[in-house]
């Protein structure tokens, strides 16, 4: 046996010391604490501010998630946030789906591939306007269950779902104290809203819910959103639009202030007029929060996306939260992306006021008031001057200088000296979105296949009365066929030739098709507010067997409230009246059913499908419950795909056999317009051939007039008044103190998106000019050099700056108002150049 020297012993521990501070090292670096304090998120021992922003992964392809995250970045965020989406991992008890766009762990990868956070919302309930708030309908059927409330059956499957999805990650690595980029979780979801619906059971509910997720010890803090009484360690934190002023706070000292949800618009239902919350709003609010203590805010959406198939919740529309900073499209919504990413510029600036400073608040008047972060002792300070006033701007005195604050905003001082933001002055670019159609793919050839009418005898389900139509389909169809047959004599019916029997229909919801004898009827549905309605339409009876045939249709299920569980729909008490011996109550009449419809079953949205039937030439308009089919070649370029439904009615569409969801274009808003015209094709939905379009034509239609579109915000612009600030991006501090990175003169900033370049300037004014990107108009004055300025500094380029200086645009002798406050509104066109157009 060798005998080991002293110094060989002492050699080989330094050596194991080494190697093991250096695994400690490599260790550290991955793996990150997380814990909180009443001021902030701790992470890895470091404060921070967090801004974060909704992208539902299963609201979007795989193809799009790189490109989607790195926009998030760009625009200053660093955390992604979303929910987990149940009833699209176990559509059915025991059997799990992570596949395509539900691949919940590529996503939380590409997030921590990017160098930003995660923020899951486990839920499992999230409302998200998802069907039935993400809950499978499969739980419904659980005997004796109650969603959502201290119920044995329902909390045995939501911690069976919960422990696995976490499970599934920790095995992955992917919560931070694991070097993954999950940050924080979120359990249940808004209950306080239900809560007292279920008094004790729900306060119960609670502390379970609470208990169980903490258990599951996955190093980082839990949350609950809109839960006043959420128990430790849990955070309750704030949804809505003005958490800054509606939050009345964490429910323990030891919490910090965050906020789940800043509503960037509003979702939207079939039916609605455009949803709107300007930039200037939004910036307000967040400055406001931060302000008061607030270090986290989450846009809720970011990105909204697509709900495809039959995932959205009870009547709403398709596109999702499409006024969000990056639209449907995934193009950058100007000015909302710019000026959302200048303010968390400005805000970064003062990170070591906000997170170690001490605040104070010098109330000036109703309206006005001074909020300073500052470490005594040292130069960090940053100031929040903020004018409340809806109407009226104001100047206030801060430290011996002057500042202008516009109504209802909120000037950023990092260094409590200079002025980097303000919240109503906007420096970022406007764009607008433009519709082209597609050259390549610009002729369409229809053809159809019409769904056959059936009666009683052909359906196989037989009933005394209508079957619900929720427990009917089980969520596997919109659709589901009722019919009953009914004899008359030629006494029983009105002798007179000009006047028909009624046919009313009391009806849950949501919509439906009526025919009588094969011949339709008419089209009947509620709306989001009133689900069930009242369906009237006279009717043509004949001696002899008659049969009434109705084909009744969800739009989604129910996404929150209490009971989900006890929701109903479809038709439950059917009349004919005048009769000559009265009104008939036909609802005991003995009814046939059947789930889907024949196309479903055949899968004619499919390639394979579509051969089983015999399709004839389109001739123009079409009866109710018509398939079409065309084919058309990929469209040119790069840009995103949309078809244009417009004279089309109310269905569904497939490309390639992919659903791009549900279209209603004859639902109306108040405007006389379709909630949503245009529907988005993914290019990766695309192949280079022949690509098959198939719609179900609920309602009838003319497939005449549907057009593919291509998609661009290539209409950019700017409106910069002389009293704007540089914008923010021009600064950066060191050691307490602003310095300058580049000329802070102010003035116009324009960059095209991708790798386009300004191709031409559309509109150009240095003067008075009014409006707003694509409908800017001259005023009384304005230079007459201003396009060809424009021209001179943007033409050619990907991106360009004006100075807004007078004497680039007129000498003094030339200047025909001199003594006004001037403004550069300038719109512009970008394009590629020839051999990368679109």
């Amino acid at each position: 046996m060798a005998v080991l020297t002293r110094g060989f012993c002492v050699l080989v521990l330094v050596s194991c010391l080494l190697v093991t501070s250096a695994v400690g090292q490599r260790k550290s670096k991955n793996q990150r604490s997380v814990t909180y304090d009443g001021r902030s998120l701790i992470v890895n021992g470091g404060r921070e501010l967090l801004f974060s922003g909704s992208i539902h992964y299963p609201r979007s392809p795989p193809e799009m998630w790189p490109d989607l995250i790195m926009k998030a970045k760009e625009g200053g965020l660093n955390v992604i946030q979303t929910y987990v989406f149940w009833n699209i991992h176990e559509p059915v008890q025991g059997q799990y789906n992570f596949e395509g766009n539900y691949d919940l762990v590529k996503f939380i990868k590409l997030i921590g591939e990017q160098g930003l956070y995660a923020s899951l919302r486990v839920g499992p309930f999230i409302a998200a306007e998802w069907n039935q708030g993400g809950f499978p309908y499969w739980l419904r059927e659980v005997p004796n269950i109650t969603f959502r409330s201290y119920n044995e059956p329902f909390m045995f499957h939501m911690q069976k779902f919960t422990t696995m999805i976490v499970d599934m990650l920790r095995k992955e690595k992917l919560f931070a104290p694991q070097g993954g980029p999950i940050i924080m979780s979120q359990i249940e979801n808004e209950y306080n809203s239900v809560q007292l619906a279920y008094r004790d059971m729900g306060v119960k509910y609670v502390h379970w819910a609470a208990n169980m997720a903490v258990g599951l010890q996955t190093g980082v803090p839990w949350v609950m959103c809109k839960q006043m009484d959420a128990p430790d360690p849990v955070i309750n934190t704030c949804n809505g639009r003005h958490c800054g002023d509606t939050f009345p706070g964490p429910n323990s000292p030891n919490k910090p202030s965050l906020w789940t949800e800043n509503w960037t618009a509003q979702y939207r239902v079939f039916g609605d007029p455009p949803s709107q919350r300007a930039a200037e709003d939004i910036a307000y609010s967040v400055a406001r929060f931060f302000s008061k203590n607030g270090t986290f805010t989450n846009y809720y959406m970011y990105y909204g996306g697509t709900n495809y198939g039959r995932t959205g919740s009870s009547f709403v529309t398709t596109r999702y939260y499409d006024e969000a900073p990056i639209d449907e499209f995934g193009l950058r919504r100007e000015p909302k992306f710019g000026h959302l990413r200048d303010l968390h510029r400005a805000l970064r600036l003062s990170k070591k006021a906000l997170l170690w400073g001490v605040p104070t608040v010098q109330r000036i008047s109703n309206d006005l008031e001074i909020r300073v972060y500052e470490k005594p002792g040292t130069d960090i300070c940053a100031a929040f001057l903020t004018n409340n006033h809806t109407k009226i701007p104001a100047t206030v005195n801060f430290r011996g200088q002057d500042y202008f604050l516009p109504r209802r905003s909120i000037s950023i001082l990092p260094d409590c000296k200079t002025l980097v933001f303000n919240t109503q002055t906007m420096v970022a670019q406007h764009n607008a979105r433009n519709f082209h159609p597609s050259k390549k793919a610009g002729k369409l050839e229809w053809v159809v296949f019409q769904e056959s009418i059936p009666n009683i005898n052909e359906l196989p389900l037989q009933n005394k009365i209508p079957l619900e139509l929720y427990s009917l389909t089980k969520d596997t169809s919109d659709y589901a066929w009722y019919s009953t047959s009914i004899s008359f004599d030629r006494l029983d019916l009105p002798m007179r030739s000009d006047i028909l029997p009624v046919l009313q229909i009391a009806n849950l919801g949501h919509a439906m098709v009526a025919f009588v004898n094969g011949e339709y009827i008419g089209f009947g549905h509620g709306s989001n507010i009133e689900k069930s309605f009242v369906f009237q339409k006279p009717i043509n009876l004949k001696p002899g067997v008659n049969h009434i045939s109705l084909l009744g249709m969800t739009v989604g299920l129910p996404n929150s409230g209490a009971n989900m569980e006890k929701r109903f729909a479809g038709p439950r008490a059917i009349t004919i009246q005048g009769l000559n011996a009265g009104t008939l109550d036909v609802t005991l009449n003995n009814w046939g059913h059947e789930v889907g419809v024949k196309g479903e079953k055949l899968e004619l949205h499919t390639e394979e499908g579509s051969q089983k039937v015999t399709w004839s030439p389109a001739g123009g308009a079409g009866p109710p419950l018509t398939w079409y089919k065309t084919y058309f070649d990929v469209p040119e370029g790069q840009n995103p795909v949309a078809v244009r439904l417009t004279t089309m009615g109310k269905g569904m569409a497939w490309v390639n056999g992919k659903s791009i969801g549900r279209y209603w274009v004859n639902y109306l808003s108040p405007l006389g317009q379709p909630s949503q015209s245009e529907y988005h094709i993914p290019r990766s939905f695309l192949k280079p051939g022949k690509n098959l379009m198939i719609l179900f034509e609920e309602t009838g239609g003319n497939p005449q007039g549907i057009e593919v579109l291509l998609v661009n915000r290539d209409t950019i612009c700017s409106f910069i008044s002389e009293a704007h600030p540089p914008s923010v991006k021009t600064w950066q501090k060191e050691g307490g103190q602003m310095t300058v990175l580049e000329d802070v003169k102010s003035g116009a900033h324009l960059t095209c998106p991708d790798d386009k370049v300004i191709k031409s300037v559309d509109f150009a004014s240095f003067g008075d000019p009014s409006g707003s990107c694509g409908n800017f108009a001259e005023g009384k004055c304005t230079s007459p050099n201003s396009e060809r300025v424009v021209a001179k500094y943007c033409l050619g380029k990907n991106s360009c700056s004006i100075p807004l200086e007078r004497e680039i645009f007129d000498d003094k002798s030339h200047d025909g108002c001199p003594d006004i406050l001037k403004v550069l509104a300038v719109q512009a066109r970008c394009g590629r150049n020839k051999s990368k157009s679109d």
